[in-house]
């Protein structure tokens, strides 16, 4: 590290060799920094011997043997503060405190430089300045001149009292607090204006959804009553009818009397019958329809596979021995039930099933082995076809019986209800008080009204006398019990009424209009509870339409409540079983949740 000059060293390197050692070395050792101006090169091999050496004393000695240098390396530590001790007094020993005599706690690392290079060997200079003028007052003096060369006249201007200034600031907060209260009212007007503009959005949206919907059902009723497919289709026919004929009963009993009105009820009556007759044919034709359509189902859903979805999506089918023999049956069912077939064919599907239940011997066998045998013998006489429909349709219909038996199909013992023993059907089977007949409890409703007669009689009964319309009373039940599953999925009473019952709750109990305003469209009527804190029954209940609903909690007046109050006594006099059948249902249900069935209600009702 010798350069030209002789001993001394570069000035480009000693700056930075300072700089290194000083972060480096004890305190004590920095004594040796002032020899780098005289004998630089001694002083730097004393520094890296400090640097590199952990000994208290190191000898140094010069490259000319000249000089002898000894460096004493004193290493310093930061000195705790005395905290005092304790003396034995016996001994005279003393003890000082354990927090002196142990090293200092290290500082934790924050993960971050506290200190610099720049910082511990900046270099301090130390100059004189001379201050501003206006720094301090001064007077003019000896030794002290002033200059007065940029002096000005300042005249006072008028005098404020206290009372002017606060005048003057109170007016300033009125002002501020004037235009604060504007901006605020711009607000709020502003925010009741976006709320009007949504309200009336809402109110124009909701009025859309209203028409929307009066125009669905306009469709659906015209649907219904030009293309009938279910009763309750039927129903609005027999509806419609019963209102033309009391029109015309009405128009007659005014215009006219004597004999001209007595022929003219007779003509309405022709042409009632006419009607009555020709909806019978379309009621006939579209059960017929249905009853193919269900036993198509019921032998597709027998035939089907076992079906699972895997892990990776992947339709899985299985076939087991009983759909194997359901498949079997239905493709012969349908082979049987073709009208289009020749003689020879229709000869081969009588051997083939001859032999199919030739392998069960019972009673129905037999019937159907004697049907088969009288057709292929009628077949061989060249009898038409035409004449052989009746007894085709017999076969067909035991052959259906027979693929319902689970002692053939043990597949149907999944998909209806198959009696083990015949006490449970003799159990199960009740009298109607309208057709006379022993029927199983499936064929009841279960209701609060006419739970003794079955549907069949209730049908009837309906199309003769009163011819109503069950359609709307089932959409109302429908909007009850979607509204008490989302309040209490435990609740049994609208589960346990029938479109009968809503029909007696709209038209004697509230007389078909709302409770409030009087409206009496029934497709914008339902039913909501009286008391929100108890289940809805038919005497905690209230008939308002659907705008009204979100107002049902306002303050009633007296009057109001006890109308409502005389009504829920007459509704609770009709429907005097459903409590019992709750009851039933909720001492049942604490026993065994899956122990109740809607067809053992229907018999205890009937019972």
């Amino acid at each position: 590290m010798q350069n030209s000059s002789g001993d001394r060293a570069s000035p480009w390197y000693i700056p930075h060799l300072m700089d290194t050692c000083a972060s480096g070395f004890p305190l004590a050792s920095r004594v040796v920094f002032h020899s780098f101006i005289e004998f630089p090169m001694k002083a730097l091999r004393v520094l890296l011997m400090l640097y590199s050496s952990k000994h208290s004393v190191i000898h140094v000695c010069d490259c000319a043997g000249l000089e002898f240098v000894v460096v004493k390396n004193e290493l310093s530590y930061k000195q705790k503060a005395f905290l005092g001790g304790y003396r034995h007094q016996l001994t005279g020993t003393e003890y000082h405190h354990a927090a002196v005599q142990t090293l200092p706690r290290k500082k934790p690392d924050r993960g971050m430089t506290v200190f610099s290079r720049d910082s511990q060997t900046v270099q301090l200079k130390s100059h004189n300045q001379q201050c501003l003028v206006n720094t301090s007052t001064q007077m003019a003096g000896i030794g002290c001149y002033v200059s007065c060369m940029k002096d000005k006249l300042v005249t006072p201007g008028k005098y404020i009292t206290a009372d002017e200034w606060h005048d003057r600031k109170l007016r300033a907060v009125i002002f501020l607090q004037s235009l604060a209260r504007r901006w605020l009212a711009q607000k709020a007007v502003d925010q009741l204006r976006n709320e009007q503009s949504r309200q009336l959005a809402w109110l124009e949206m909701q009025e859309r959804r209203r028409e929307s919907e009066k125009e669905d059902q306009q469709r659906d009723l015209y649907q219904r009553r030009m293309n009938p497919k279910r009763r309750e289709d039927f129903n609005l026919l027999y509806k419609a009818l019963e209102m033309w004929r009391l029109e015309e009963e009405r128009l007659i009993n005014s215009s006219q009397q004597g004999a001209k009105r007595k022929e003219a009820l007779r003509l309405l009556l022709e042409k009632e019958t006419q009607l009555i007759r020709a909806i019978g044919r379309r009621q006939i034709v579209t059960q017929t329809n249905n009853y193919e359509k269900m036993i198509r189902d019921f032998l597709n859903k027998s035939a089907s596979p076992y079906q699972w979805h895997t892990t990776n999506n992947h339709l899985i089918e299985m076939d087991t021995l009983h759909t194997i023999t359901a498949r079997k049956l239905q493709d012969l069912y349908s082979n049987i039930s073709l009208s289009t077939v020749s003689k020879k064919q229709r000869l081969h599907l009588l051997m083939t099933l001859k032999e199919t239940i030739e392998e069960n011997k019972c009673p129905l066998t037999l019937d159907i082995l004697e049907l088969i045998d009288r057709e292929v013998d009628l077949m061989t006489r060249k009898i038409k076809a035409q004449s052989l429909d009746g007894l085709r349709n017999r076969i067909c219909t035991l052959f259906l019986q027979y693929i319902k038996t689970a002692a053939f199909n043990p597949i149907v013992r999944k998909m209806l209800k198959v009696y083990q023993s015949p006490s449970q059907l003799q159990n199960d089977m009740f009298l109607c008080h309208g057709c006379r007949c022993c029927l199983p409890s499936a064929a009841y409703n279960i209701s609060g009204g006419l739970s003794s007669w079955c549907q069949r009689c209730i049908s009837l009964d309906n199309i003769a006398r009163s011819r109503l319309d069950f359609s709307v009373y089932k959409n109302i039940l429908k909007r009850l019990k979607i509204d008490e599953q989302k309040l209490n999925k435990e609740a049994k009473i609208p589960w346990l009424l029938q479109e009968e019952d809503m029909w007696y709750l709209v038209e004697v109990v509230w007389a078909s209009r709302s409770a409030l305003n009087g409206k009496n469209d029934l497709h914008d009527l339902v039913f909501v509870r009286w008391d929100l804190q108890s289940d809805w029954s038919p005497w905690n209940c209230l008939l308002l339409s659907k705008e009204e609903t979100s107002g049902h909690l306002e303050v009633y007046e007296k009057v109001f409540i006890c109308e409502v109050e005389h009504k829920h006594e007459m509704a609770r006099q009709h429907f005097s079983q459903i409590s019992i059948l709750a009851e039933y249902l909720d001492s049942q249900s604490a026993a065994d949740p899956h122990s109740v069935k809607l067809p053992e209600l229907a018999a205890a009702t009937v019972k």
